[in-house]
C-alpha cells in the first residue's frame, strides 16, 4: 500500500504541474460564475451546468486519461523494473490521475456556489458534484483499459472518443429511435431499465429528477422520480455508477497484468 501511495502522489504531482488541470478547474469556474452573474437562481444554473458537465467531464477524462497513459510508459517501465507488483502500480496510475480531476472539477464549481448560493450545500449541487466525481472514475478507467489495449496511439484516442460518443450522443439517438418505433407500446419501465446501462443518462436522470424540472417529463418523469426520487432508488443508482467504474477499471486491470512493455 505504500508503494502505491508513491505512485499515486508521483501522478498526482505531474498532474497538477500541468497546465491542462489548471485549464480545466477555471473553465468550470468561469463558466459557473459567469452563469450566477446572468441572472440565474441556483437552480438554473445548476440545470445549465448540469449539460456542460455531462458533456465536459466524459471527453476530458476518457481524452486526457488515454494521453498520460501512452506519455507516461517509460516511467511504468522504469517502475516496473522496480519491486512494485503491477497491480499495485496500476491503482497508482488510476487514482493519481482520478483524483486531481475530481478535485479540479469539484473547485471550480464550489467556489462560486459558495460565493452567490443562499443556502448551504443544496441536494442538487451536491448530486452534481457526486455525479461528476463518479464520470470521472468511470471514463478515466476506460481510458486507461484502451490504452493498454491498444499499442497505437491512433488506434488508442480512436476508441477512446468512440466510447465517448457511444455513451454522449449515439445512446441517446437508439433511444429516441426505439422511443419513436415502439410509441404504441408501453416503453415506460423498458427505457428506464436502458437508463442503467449509460452512465451519462443515469447521472442527468439523477440531477433532472432533483429539481423542479422534472414536471416536465410528464409520465415518463412521474415514473422515473418514483423510482430515482426515493432514497433506495437515489442510492441504487450511486451503486450502479460506482459499479460502471469498477468494471472497466477491473478489464483494463487484466489487460495491464498481461501486457508486455
Amino acid at each position: 500500500m505504500n508503494k502505491t501511495s508513491k505512485v499515486i502522489k508521483y501522478v498526482l504531482f505531474d498532474v497538477v504541474r500541468s497546465r491542462w488541470l489548471v485549464i480545466y478547474t477555471l473553465f468550470f469556474f468561469v463558466v459557473t460564475y459567469s452563469l450566477f452573474n446572468l441572472g440565474g437562481n441556483e437552480e438554473r444554473v445548476l440545470i445549465s451546468l448540469m449539460n456542460i458537465v455531462l458533456f465536459i467531464i466524459p471527453l476530458v477524462s476518457v481524452l486526457f486519461g488515454t494521453m498520460y497513459q501512452y506519455h507516461s510508459r517509460e516511467f511504468i517501465e522504469l517502475l516496473l523494473s522496480q519491486p512494485i507488483s503491477r497491480r499495485m502500480l496500476f491503482t497508482g496510475l488510476y487514482l493519481g490521475l482520478t483524483i486531481p480531476l475530481s478535485l479540479g472539477y469539484a473547485i471550480g464549481v464550489a467556489l462560486p456556489f459558495a460565493v452567490y448560493s443562499q443556502t448551504y450545500l443544496p441536494a442538487l449541487l451536491v448530486l452534481m458534484l457526486l455525479s461528476g466525481i463518479l464520470l470521472t472514475f468511470i471514463f478515466v478507467a476506460l481510458a486507461l483499459w484502451v490504452a493498454n489495449l491498444f499499442e497505437e496511439k491512433i488506434k488508442g484516442f480512436g476508441f477512446a472518443i468512440l466510447f465517448w460518443l457511444l455513451f454522449a450522443v449515439i445512446y441517446d439517438g437508439l433511444i429516441l429511435f426505439i422511443a419513436f418505433a415502439f410509441e404504441d407500446y408501453p416503453l415506460e419501465k423498458p427505457l428506464m431499465a436502458m437508463s442503467f446501462f449509460n452512465p451519462i443518462d443515469l447521472a442527468r436522470i439523477l440531477m433532472l429528477l432533483k429539481s423542479d424540472f422534472s414536471a416536465l417529463m410528464g409520465y415518463t418523469g412521474a415514473l422515473f422520480r418514483e423510482f430515482f426520487g426515493t432514497s433506495s432508488g437515489l442510492a441504487f443508482s450511486i451503486v450502479f455508477l460506482i459499479g460502471w467504474s469498477l468494471v472497466p477499471y477491473v478489464l483494463g486491470l487484466r489487460v495491464f497484468l498481461k501486457k508486455n512493455f
